[in-house]
């Protein structure tokens, strides 16, 4: 039975690494300072923060699981965990001295500020399947500028802008990451070869099955779970290969296939919808007429 640890402020963290608090929303930890994992080598421990977590990680001292799947993970990688987020991981190593760095902040911290505003976009904080962020050597010099320089706020006295540079600081960080991850769908694009592809063929299977009737409109996350990725990372992928979102493709693959089967004069609009998985054929009409300037009935009466 594995072990679950919950950790809820940064005091809590700190103190699991004999690391000195100097904020009581942020830190910076340097794991080469703390004190060997005391584990047996074939321990599972769970792990819930409460705070954003990144794992700036140089060693490997096991598998790690986030969500249902093991990590794509290697060595000077940065795994990321936003609050409530669950992390498995799975020791190998016994009494393993623990190597690399992490950032760790609170929510609250960035309340008020322009990060907290958008924080929900940067999307990487939701991988919950295998992408961790790989990191060049180069890039992982710029990461420990960044926490070289939250850490240098962190040990200046508080003060009326402690709060704002410290989370612009975090914001530089990520905005880094988001260039980082930019790099890694093109460096390792064999990983993920033929996604794009294997989404459409997807696409035509589901919609030339009984799937719509039974199952109703795909959604995203249905792909995603068929190509054994998180769906936020599923659709930054097919964001940067098609140029649209992953809803975008699959809405136009839909109109796609139901400018074809309106001209089955023996169906009526209505059942076309039903068919295509629509629960309410004016759900159906809406979205055709967004998407192609008229309405079902009137692209076949037009045609």
């Amino acid at each position: 039975m594995s072990e679950i640890h919950h950790f809820n402020n940064i005091y809590e963290i700190n103190d699991l690494n004999g690391h000195k608090t100097l904020h009581p929303l942020v830190s910076v930890i340097d794991f080469s300072k703390a004190p060997p994992r005391p584990w047996d080598g074939s321990k599972k421990v769970k792990v819930k923060y409460g705070v954003y977590t990144v794992f700036l990680k140089e060693i490997k001292c096991g598998e790690l699981k986030y969500g249902r799947n093991y990590y794509d993970y290697q060595e000077g990688t940065l795994v990321f965990l936003a609050p409530g987020q669950m992390l498995e991981i799975d020791y190998t190593v016994p009494n393993y001295q623990p190597k690399g760095y992490s950032l760790i902040f609170h929510p609250d911290l960035i309340k008020g500020t322009p990060l907290g505003k958008h924080i929900q976009d940067y999307s990487f904080f939701s991988y919950d399947v295998n992408e961790a962020l790989h990191l060049s050597e180069k890039e992982k010099r710029i990461v420990l500028d960044c926490f070289a320089k939250i850490q240098y706020e962190m040990e200046q006295p508080v003060d009326k802008h402690s709060k704002m540079l410290i989370a612009s600081n975090i914001e530089l960080f990520l905005n880094y990451c988001i260039r980082f991850y930019d790099r890694q769908f093109i460096t390792r694009d064999t990983a993920h070869k033929g996604t794009l592809e294997n989404f459409d063929q997807l696409l035509n299977n589901y919609f030339s099955s009984e799937k719509p009737v039974t199952k109703g409109v795909p959604s995203v996350s249905y792909f995603a779970d068929e190509l054994h990725l998180s769906a936020n990372y599923f659709g930054d992928l097919i964001k940067k290969e098609a140029g649209i979102s992953a809803q975008e493709y699959i809405q136009s693959k839909m109109i796609d296939v139901a400018k074809e089967r309106i001209f089955d004069l023996d169906k009526s609009i209505s059942e076309v919808a039903y068919d295509l998985g629509f629960k309410y054929p004016q759900h159906f009409t809406r979205l055709f007429k967004k998407k192609v300037g008229m309405s079902p009935l009137e692209y076949r009466s037009l045609n």
